[in-house]
């Protein structure tokens, strides 16, 4: 990539990569936990961490319809002191898959950010996530790494920059909540 057109026309592509039947699931299993009052855990590392906090700010306040049970969501990476008292007293590995496993019920639904799919901190929640009935989505790029076959619905983007996955993650999190603002969410 040479210049600021060469990004933009590769991102243009992946626009017509974007996975919409895994979007439409993931739509119907946020609907289900909001229905049910269930817990939404969103995580990730650098700028995945940015958007599972972004993502947990448009559900949490932006999808609000004073008739609709209101989304309970939890972003474990913003939480630093517990996250640093993790990294530091028990190894970085666990800073998600700890308070995952504290916080969260069976029924519950986890969400994880990761470009490359492969980082120990992330796998390593997935894996507490299934051991305690917790329902995942992977948000992945590259070849979908580890979480791709951890994750019980993997939304994919096939690419291997960073920053595109990143801005293609972003705009699918945007679009899942201006459907799930609807009035009637489709099944």
């Amino acid at each position: 990539m040479n210049t600021i057109q060469d990004y933009f026309q590769e991102q243009a592509k992946l626009w017509t990569k974007i996975p919409f039947a895994q979007l439409d699931q993931a739509i119907a299993q946020l609907e289900r936990a909001r229905n049910e009052g269930r817990r939404i855990f969103l995580f990730g590392n650098g700028g995945s961490a940015a958007t599972a906090s972004h993502f947990a700010c448009d559900l949490g306040k932006g999808t609000i319809k004073t008739n609709r049970p209101r989304f309970k969501v939890i972003t474990l990476n913003d939480n630093v002191p517990t996250l640093t008292a993790y990294a530091n007293d028990v190894n970085f590995e666990t800073i998600f898959a700890e308070p995952l496993i504290t916080l969260a019920e069976r029924g519950d639904l986890a969400i994880a950010f990761s470009g490359s799919g492969n980082s120990p901190n992330i796998v390593r929640a997935a894996q507490a996530a299934a051991k305690v009935g917790v329902a995942t989505i992977g948000f992945t790029g590259f070849d979908g790494g580890k979480l791709k076959d951890l994750a019980d619905l993997n939304v994919h983007i096939p690419c291997d920059l960073f920053g595109q996955i990143e801005d293609v993650h972003l705009a699918m999190t945007h679009a899942i909540c201006e459907i799930l603002k609807l009035e009637h969410v489709p099944h």
